[in-house]
């Protein structure tokens, strides 16, 4: 019965160095990660001490996005005006007071195709007359425009390079608060920068930052330049573009957000086959019931404000004072959802809506057209 102790240490032993040789042999992979993490364990359980929870490292996961995160660099050319003092402008009557400057800018961008297109925020490029990108692998190439969608935030740039590493593409409807995520991107043009958080929240909106928002929160550090950057998970997978932060001193307070990937591949999509993105167009201004009078109503809706003359619903005859209570016999609790459910319809689609007029409920039909840029 003595032995029974001896065969049993052996048998740790023994099982403690097959994984550290597992963690060595198995090709670079999630296995691997898997692995390191029972081996690290494994180890810790011999030296007495508490076994540890998550990755040794995430030098794995930036391995696999990094290549595929890029700096892109802008410039424009502006006007600027000479002679601020008065005795200047005295001297200078009559004479052209401006000049020309350069204007630079910078951010990031991510490689979604082995064809050359990347993605970025609208804003990083928004007037630029020339656009550099920058890879990791010290590669550099002028960009072109391909299109652009204002209402997120978006913009496709495209460049002529060969061997590119379009990065791998996760799915952003499957993330939680808490989950591990990291930013990459070019702060402050310091270079290529890694930044570790968590997700601090999802679905953020009524932020007034986009037309559009389903935001990702995230308290990874995002600073001027990492607009356009990858926002990746553990496994360096891409999960959204980080694209604002709230900042009362400019930089990072460690409230970010990242445009869900879901939407960015929508938009990137729509973009290369039609040059923009479609969608569908009602043609109302409407605003939330009051909840004072909501509450005298029979059922809830949302106020008809405008209608716009020759528009899909001025066609389907809508008026001011109508309140829309379901759209295709869905609920219209908020404004957020009817746009929504309006502008995720390509223009041709037919809705039933649902309408209550002088104390009536009554159903019209409404054939949507494409939505004009900021128009509901």
């Amino acid at each position: 019965m003595k032995s029974i102790p001896f065969v049993l240490k052996a048998g740790a032993v023994g099982l403690l160095i097959a994984l550290i040789i597992l963690w060595f042999m198995l090709p670079d992979s999630e296995q691997q990660i898997t692995t390191r993490n029972v081996a690290a364990q494994a180890i810790n359980r011999e030296a007495g001490q508490q076994p540890q929870t998550g990755p040794v490292s995430y030098a794995d996961a930036v391995s696999r996005a990094a290549p595929s995160v890029v700096n892109i660099y802008t410039a424009r050319t502006v006007k600027v005006r000479q002679g601020n003092s008065l005795l200047e402008q005295f001297f200078n009557q009559g004479r052209n007071l401006s000049r020309n400057k350069i204007q630079k800018g910078l951010g990031s961008g991510v490689i979604f195709s082995k064809h050359g297109y990347i993605v970025t925020n609208y804003h990083v490029v928004h007037q630029a007359e020339d656009i550099h990108v920058s890879l990791q692998d010290g590669r550099h190439a002028p960009a072109h425009a391909v299109g652009a969608d204002p209402e997120t935030d978006l913009a496709i740039l495209k460049i002529e390079l060969e061997n590119l590493t379009p990065i791998p593409v996760g799915h952003s409807d499957s993330i939680r608060v808490g989950d591990i995520v990291l930013a990459i991107g070019n702060p402050f043009g310091v270079g290529q920068t890694v930044t570790m958080g968590i997700v601090s929240a999802t679905g953020r909106d009524r932020l007034g930052v986009n037309t559009f928002e389903n935001f990702i929160q995230t308290d990874a550090a995002i600073n001027p330049g990492n607009s356009g950057g990858a926002l990746i998970n553990a496994l360096g997978q891409l999960v959204g573009i980080n694209s604002a932060i709230f900042s009362k001193s400019g930089g990072s307070d460690g409230i970010g957000f990242a445009i869900p990937v879901d939407m960015v591949s929508t938009v990137l999509e729509q973009i290369i086959q039609h040059g923009q993105v479609v969608r569908g167009w009602l043609g109302i201004e409407a605003r939330e019931i009051p909840t004072h009078i909501l509450q005298k109503l029979k059922t809830p809706g949302l106020l008809v404000t405008d209608v716009f003359q020759n528009g899909p619903a001025d066609q389907a005859g809508l008026q001011r004072g109508d309140v829309i209570t379901a759209i295709n016999n869905q609920p219209t609790m908020d404004m957020r959802t009817m746009i929504n459910m309006i502008t995720a319809q390509p223009p041709g689609t037919k809705l039933a809506i649902e309408i209550m007029r002088d104390d009536r409920i009554q159903t019209l039909s409404a054939t949507l057209q494409q939505r004009p840029l900021t128009s509901t």
